[in-house]
């Protein structure tokens, strides 16, 4: 299931970024590309950390960045990006994040599944030390595939 939205296009590997706004911002590349989500995505994001913190760092080394579907979300859309020096987003039990996984959701329901999906993934720590030692895209989707 995982394997339909994270693909060659929305999986990605980098060494460094300077701060959490240009994980994120790289992270949702594709999805801006393919036009799931707009601009204004991104932004929501952002305004939202800045007023609540790293609402969407979910675990140590892995973050989760989302806003509402009504902040310029199009269709239904994930995407990945590996930091391989990892990046502070001010999560102080969580810093620093490795793994950045955008959702975007067009409704209220439509993404439950994917979100099943990821948990069980986040949940394998085998799986995502795989993730987090990726040096290729090939190696990370080689993990998402069984999911």
């Amino acid at each position: 299931m995982l394997g339909k939205w994270l693909t060659n296009q929305t999986v990605n590997i980098i060494d460094s970024v300077k701060d959490w706004k240009e994980a994120i911002q790289l992270c949702a590349t594709p999805l801006l590309k393919n036009n799931a989500i707009s601009q204004n995505y991104i932004n929501a994001i952002f305004q939202l950390h800045e007023s609540i913190g790293p609402y969407y760092v979910l675990a140590p080394g892995i973050a989760m960045p989302h806003a509402r579907p009504e902040q310029g979300v199009n269709q239904l859309g994930l995407s990945m990006l590996l930091v391989k020096q990892g990046v502070k987003f001010n999560s102080e039990d969580n810093d620093p994040v490795y793994l950045v996984t955008l959702l975007a959701a067009n409704d209220s329901t439509s993404h439950i599944e994917m979100l099943t999906q990821l948990a069980t993934l986040f949940g394998e720590s085998n799986d995502m030390l795989t993730i987090f030692k990726a040096q290729h895209r090939d190696e990370i989707l080689a993990v998402i595939n069984q999911y």
